[in-house]
């Protein structure tokens, strides 16, 4: 009887074993691949099956391991299952691996795991380990040897797969080939008061107040315990902290990222179970102040004129003015707008225009002389070092206003505080955009590109980059194309967030050589698989409003051999220069007959070749400056004899 028990008791808790291995819930994660690109893990939900393999170069028998791989993509990929390799070592790099993945012709991205978070997660042990996971459910239904049959399995039956489960022997595996995680076990030493506390203090509660941007005060320990699984969870998605430039290119100013090894102590310690350990704890000791001017008191306040914002609907974008109070010219050297409702203001735009701009251009949001953009987290700009831009007495300070209702009529009253220069500085801020109002985004479409670029024809130094979209936008990326047709990545926005509008200032600014272009691109996903797709039906044009796109790269700049005592900048080639870096498809720097919009070919269609003086057989950017300034005299000529005729 007792031998019958044990044997019935055995049998149930075999049972619950391999219940547990298919109920193993692998939680989501973002990582990004060789190239610099992010993939999210649950995004894949309309997936039949992920196979994932871990990789690593230096094993000997992944060559074999990563053949039999590409076998299985090969055979499954068209059954919609989604191929991804893992590299958690520590001896990997993007550029060795970028080589590997050449060498054996891998079409699979490579996730680089290097803070190895996830990894230790998944449990892997060895190079050419493969786990199939259930996108229904995200259960790991198989580890073990690249094997067809566990592919198989799921694909015949997704709501209850076969425990294909095969054990790993590491035994006899050769020491190139196990993955070790020398920090896994770690949490139980890391002490909160100490380690945990203080990283929180100086990336997180600066938001994560009351009356901050986060959601939720990390006002003691308690706090934090309770929100460590959303932490985890967060840090795993790359959603926190809001930083989303690619840490493998160029050195920010205000980098608020986490460190690996930060990464790593807090991911631990929170697997740990958040211990609290001994010691005070900082966090309570912590007060951030609401201070309203962060960069002191300003020289000059101004009141955004106020606006009700309803509970709902669509709420057009706001172009208020304020005539400027100042009776002499000024040099701004820094701004910062303080959001009357943080909840409702998605963005603010300032800058200033002349009395007499056109009620057209007064209500499209384009400046004179652009101050700052503000949106969450990039709220005050202080310019390069002896660098301003100059607000003339007279004229009128204008700004750009995008609300977002949220459920409850509000009044906004937002303002800006501006900060003089005692004295003359040497160098003109200039900023600018790599612009493509002319945009379609295909409908059901998973990764579209947009291209656009700006010439420098003078030497410059660049100070910061600004990428923008809406909904759809998904990724962004900055390069110099230069006239040896090299190009240098600058900037790699692999995860962009619509909610966080960041500005990424070079710590030392990036030189520019005349001639180079700046070439910004962004890839929005206009598929079901994206949650904020407001409609994937639809192809989405250029627009102000979130359910419209844009591909908008904002940039800051000083020509090299520009003073305050002579300037050089000349706006109408500025614009021109804007115009042909959206029309020049092929990017060769002229617009052939075929990429001339149809209003410009009337105009020329008998003066083409007259206008194209070099006889290459495109307008490049001078040929279309001096047709520009041709067609701004036909006007100014134009208006002049209408108000003759009008006396």
């Amino acid at each position: 009887m007792i031998k019958s028990t044990f044997l019935v008791l055995m049998t149930l808790v075999l049972m619950l074993l391999t219940l547990g291995v298919q109920a193993e819930r692998v939680e989501n994660f973002v990582l990004l691949d060789q190239t610099g690109n992010a993939h999210e893990l649950y995004y894949h939900q309309s997936a039949t099956a992920i196979v994932l393999m871990s990789q690593n170069n230096l094993c000997p028998s992944t060559t074999n391991n990563v053949t039999a791989f590409n076998k299985l993509q090969e055979e499954f990929e068209q059954r919609n299952v989604r191929f991804f390799l893992i590299n958690s070592t520590l001896k990997d790099d993007r550029s060795s691996v970028v080589a590997f993945v050449n060498e054996h012709a891998i079409q699979a991205p490579v996730l680089m795991d290097k803070s190895q978070i996830i990894g230790e997660a998944l449990q892997l042990n060895l190079a050419g380990e493969m786990l199939v996971l259930n996108p229904n459910n995200w259960a790991l239904t198989y580890r073990g040897d690249a094997n067809p049959a566990a592919i198989r399995s799921l694909l015949n039956d997704q709501t209850t797969p076969s425990p294909i489960v095969a054990a790993t022997n590491t035994a006899q595996v050769p020491a190139a080939c196990k993955v070790d995680f020398p920090h896994k076990n770690t949490g139980h030493e890391i002490s909160y008061a100490k380690t945990i506390a203080p990283l929180l203090r100086d990336k997180c509660v600066v938001c994560h107040t009351e009356g901050g941007l986060g959601p939720w005060a990390m006002s003691d320990y308690n706090m934090v315990l309770g929100f460590s699984p959303m932490i985890r969870e967060v840090l795993r998605t790359k959603r926190m902290p809001p930083w989303h430039a690619d840490p493998h290119i160029g050195a920010w100013k205000n980098d608020i990222s986490l460190s690996t090894k930060q990464l790593q102590d807090l991911v631990h310690w929170i697997n740990a179970g958040s211990p609290r350990g001994t010691g005070p704890d900082p966090l309570q000791q912590t007060k951030i102040a609401n201070i309203e001017w962060p960069l002191g008191t300003p020289d000059l306040v101004l009141n955004i004129p106020a606006y009700t914002v309803p509970a709902s609907g669509v709420v057009n974008y706001q172009f208020p003015t304020i005539a400027n109070p100042l009776d002499t010219g000024v040099w701004i050297r820094a701004a910062t707008i303080v959001p009357g409702d943080r909840e409702v203001v998605h963005h603010i735009l300032a800058g200033t225009i002349d009395t007499d701009t056109t009620q057209l251009r007064r209500d499209s949001g384009v400046f004179d002389n652009y101050l700052i953009g503000y949106a969450p987290g990039n709220e005050s700009h202080t310019f390069p070092t002896d660098t301003g831009v100059y607000i003339p007495p007279g004229g009128e300070f204008a700004f750009q206003l995008h609300y977002t209702p949220v459920g409850r009529e509000t009044v906004d009253r937002s303002k800006i505080g501006l900060y003089f220069h005692t004295e003359k500085p040497k160098y003109f801020y200039r900023q600018d955009v790599v612009i493509d109002p002319t945009i379609k985004i295909p409908a059901n479409i998973s990764r579209h590109e947009q291209v656009a670029y700006y010439q420098f024809n003078k030497p410059a130094l660049l100070h910061d980059l600004i990428p923008h979209a809406h909904y759809r936008g998904v990724a962004s990326r900055f390069e110099l194309l230069k006239q040896d047709g090299t190009r240098e990545v600058i900037l790699n926005v692999p995860n962009y967030d619509f909610n966080w509008q960041r500005s990424y200032a070079f710590v030392s600014p990036k030189s520019i050589e005349a001639g180079t272009k700046l070439v910004h691109t962004t890839w929005y996903d206009n598929s079901t698989a994206n949650l904020s797709n407001p409609d994937p039906q639809r192809e989405v044009p250029w627009g102000l409003q979130s359910w419209d796109e844009m591909l908008y790269g904002a940039f800051s700049y000083t020509f090299v051999d520009e003073t305050t005592q002579a300037p050089i900048y000349d706006k109408i080639l500025a614009r021109v220069t804007q115009y042909v870096g959206f029309l020049d498809k092929d990017m060769n720097g002229k617009l052939s007959w075929r990429e001339l919009p149809k209003q410009l070919k009337k105009r020329l269609v008998q003066g083409f070749k007259a206008v194209d003086t070099n006889g290459d057989g495109g307008l490049d950017i001078q040929e279309m400056y001096e047709i520009s300034k041709r067609q701004q005299q036909h006007n100014q000529d134009g208006e002049k004899q209408e108000n003759v005729d009008a006396r």
